[in-house]
């Protein structure tokens, strides 16, 4: 009956008549009545919760004091790929190095005691993994506590939510599934703002050290400097509302520093070349003076700042990947802004002044020319590292 998946209890009985005390060794000599089999049916749907989150590249693993008879049948019944059952005296009998060695292959863990699982998430965190454990009992307090990250439910004894990081508010794995989903779209968005943050501010260093060298003044006035920090954070600031591809979602990711390294010296260093060539173009096409170079650039460095976000955000061609529409409202409307900037009366208290017209087909050419170098140097960058 437990290989069909029924909790099964004996139940026996024997009259000890007038006996005012009973102990341990009357329990002998008792008469057998039958079988009570209680049988928890799998939640509906579940199925379907276990495909996808076999697809989101979340290994699911089920810890439970059944016995493992009970436990295989549960794990077949769910459709889990690897249904091999370990069972806590096994476990009780292996070493430590032998059970984290041996702990990936299992995704059933039956007949476990309390102290047990907290055994078990150490040992997966001691592989690399990241582990998430969810429970709502006493005994599962110290498992919560060890895991990376602990959750329960809304129905838990208090002990349990209190150890836990996050309480959800509905006994669904469903609600995991979304909140996965989530932390990935959160993280994918944070790194698009490191990788235009880092290449940006990298670029800036190299054409404001460069520019200082052979020019007799400064080429940004610190006020035009701290006001191109704010014009390019404005659309920066959307960025958690972005659109994300569906390669980040499906895969997990983690910080890797040297990649980000990478991503800043290439395309900091790109950025950095079409600034020259707009130094080029404003000192020996327009002869600019010192306010005319310095609005010149200052417009060029925030339009094509601005605009390059659409184009770094994602790993597809920026024409197959759709940004949100307030990251591609506030990109469109501060790259029109600054164009228009010059024109504005108080302009001259921020050190800017009316460019010719002329200045700004040139510096269209520039932004499509550095939009499109950008697409190929993305393509080469990832196409490099995925070969490497």
């Amino acid at each position: 009956m437990s290989s069909e998946g029924f909790r099964t209890l004996a139940v026996a009985y024997k009259d000890f008549g007038s006996a005012s005390v009973i102990n341990r060794d009357d329990e002998s000599q008792m008469i057998f009545t039958g079988f009570i089999s209680l049988f928890d049916p799998p939640k509906e749907g579940i199925k379907d919760t276990i495909f996808d989150l076999n697809n989101l590249e979340v290994e699911l693993k089920v810890i439970t004091g059944d016995n493992a008879l009970i436990a295989k049948n549960m794990a077949k019944k769910v459709g889990m790929n690897n249904n091999k059952v370990i069972t806590g005296n096994d476990i009780q009998n292996m070493s430590d190095a032998a059970f984290v060695h041996n702990v990936s292959k299992y995704n059933v863990f039956a007949e476990i005691e309390p102290n047990q699982k907290e055994r078990i998430i150490i040992a997966l965190k001691s592989t690399g993994k990241v582990v998430g454990y969810m429970g709502d009992g006493i005994n599962d307090v110290s498992a919560i506590h060890s895991a990376d990250v602990g959750l329960s439910v809304n129905t838990a004894v208090d002990v349990a939510k209190e150890a836990a990081d996050m309480v959800l508010l509905d006994k669904d794995l469903e609600v995991l599934i979304e909140g996965i989903k989530e932390g990935r779209r959160t993280f994918a968005n944070t790194q698009k703002y490191i990788f235009m943050a880092t290449s940006a501010n990298l670029g800036n260093m190299f054409s404001m050290a460069g520019a200082s060298i052979f020019l007799p003044f400064l080429p940004l006035l610190p006020k035009q400097v701290l006001l191109t920090n704010l014009m390019t954070d404005i659309p920066s600031m959307t960025l958690p509302s972005d659109n994300v591809d569906d390669e980040w979602i499906k895969h997990p990711r983690g910080w890797d520093l040297s990649f980000i390294k990478k991503f800043m010296i290439v395309f900091g260093i790109l950025s950095s070349v079409f600034d020259y060539i707009t130094f080029g173009v404003l000192i020996f096409l327009f002869k600019a003076s010192e306010v005319e170079f310095q609005t010149g650039w200052f417009i060029e460095s925030v339009v094509s700042a601005t605009l390059i976000v659409l184009v770094i955000r994602t790993r597809k061609s920026f024409t197959k990947s759709k940004p949100s529409k307030y990251l591609a409202f506030f990109s469109i409307s501060i790259a029109l802004f600054v164009m228009i900037l010059p024109y504005i009366p108080f302009a001259s208290i921020l050190g800017f002044k009316p460019v010719p017209p002329i200045f700004y087909l040139v510096l269209l050419s520039i932004v499509v020319f550095y939009i499109v170098s950008a697409e190929i140097t993305k393509r080469w960058f990832y196409k490099s590292l995925n070969s490497s």
